[in-house]
């Protein structure tokens, strides 16, 4: 499942308890331009959802990611490992490049875009 953002506030994506720790999930802040989240602890980090390596989502699944250690995103297609407090490509096809970060902040235990009135 993906998560939708309802707009309760302007930029709110979701509430960190709804991102695994260790963990990922997706958002789809725009139609166009899905956003993974992943979680180590109270801190968190925004990517496109997108593989640097062959510009295809990183899940095979809807909302499904493969991490590890809570330290690695996998590409369910190429096997790339990126870093989750980067987004650095450290093993696999496309390493050395990174996702496209997207700034969040998290406020009150939930996670906002950085200026959502400029998008992403």
């Amino acid at each position: 499942m993906t998560v939708a953002n309802d707009n309760r506030q302007a930029g709110l994506l979701c509430a960190l308890a709804e991102v695994p720790d260790g963990g990922a999930i997706e958002i789809s802040a725009l139609p166009e331009m899905p956003i993974v989240i992943v979680r180590r602890g109270v801190d968190a980090w925004a990517y496109r959802n997108v593989c640097p390596h062959f510009s295809i989502p990183l899940n095979y699944e809807p909302n499904t990611f493969w991490t590890y250690d809570g330290e690695l995103l996998m590409c369910a297609h190429h096997s790339a490992m990126f870093r989750f407090e980067d987004g650095r490509c450290v093993e696999g096809p496309c390493e050395g490049t990174a996702l496209t970060a997207v700034g969040i902040r998290i406020d009150r235990g939930e996670v906002f875009i950085d200026n959502p009135e400029q998008g992403l």
